[in-house]
């Protein structure tokens, strides 16, 4: 769908191209009355607004398609939401067309969008008009929708659930008055819903610069420390300081025992 359509016009428009051309996207973008697609040289979407008007002269002329075709029936309708040759001739004098735009999805998209617009579309979404008044304009756009009331056909009187231009021999309703409300109240729901602020985006995250590298340095030497109950070693440097002073220590206590022994000695004398 394109993405000018509001939503609650592409919910009713995805309806409108499953009834009406018979088949869902994107396939219906392709069909022409009957389903005879298949006799085209080239499918519509490839054609541009101009080319496709021309052609659907003759798809709508029962003596060329009863000679070329074989078929007894003739309508011009075309794509999927199903567009009469004086449909088209008169979007693309009402919404300045050239001819030249090629009949692509997204273009048949717009063109279904301002024939709903056309229709009441925007007065039905503002509550201005009922859903049965609506509906009845719908009916006289695509065939394939049913009146949800009585009141005065095309050609004659009307009961609910029939086709607007029942009785001309070509049309008739394809879906129950009861879908249609339904659709219709799920499309009406749209505008009630509060329209949704676009998410705000959080800024880019600037990514911070790596910090160099350093080269590897050498391991840093640690200490052995000593096991448990085991008294570290001195090292080597202490050892003669020690030793000095055990020296001096085992002299004095020497000098101190030969000084009690002469003292004795001469007090026995």
């Amino acid at each position: 769908m394109d993405r000018t359509v509001p939503a609650g016009a592409a919910r009713l428009l995805d309806f409108i191209y499953r009834t009406d051309a018979g088949s869902p996207p994107p396939a219906c973008y392709v069909t022409i009355f009957g389903n005879r697609q298949s006799r085209l040289q080239r499918p519509i979407t490839s054609m541009t607004l101009g080319d496709l008007i021309d052609a659907q002269k003759n798809w709508a002329s029962k003596a060329w398609v009863k000679a070329n075709w074989g078929y007894t029936t003739a309508s011009s309708a075309s794509g999927a939401a199903q567009f009469m040759r004086d449909t088209l001739i008169g979007l693309a004098k009402e919404m300045n067309l050239s001819g030249s735009q090629v009949f692509d999805p997204d273009f048949q998209d717009r063109l279904a969008y301002q024939l709903l617009k056309r229709r009441g579309y925007q007065q039905f979404m503002d509550g201005t008009i009922t859903r049965t008044e609506f509906a009845k304009r719908l009916a006289m756009e695509w065939a394939s929708f049913p009146v949800l009331t009585a009141c005065k056909g095309s050609t004659r009187q009307l009961k609910r659930g029939q086709s607007y231009y029942a009785g001309d021999g070509l049309n008739k309703a394809l879906v129950a008055p009861e879908k249609i409300e339904a659709v219709l109240d799920e499309v009406k729901g749209f505008a009630l819903q509060p329209a949704s602020a676009a998410p705000v985006q959080p800024p880019p995250v600037q990514p911070k610069p790596e910090a160099p590298v350093a080269a590897p340095s050498a391991p840093l030497s640690r200490p052995e420390l000593p096991e448990a109950g085991i008294p570290a070693s001195p090292t080597s440097s202490a050892k003669p300081a020690v030793a000095a002073g055990i020296v001096i220590v085992i002299g004095a206590a020497i000098a101190s025992f030969w000084h009690h022994i002469v003292n004795a000695f001469w007090s026995i004398f």
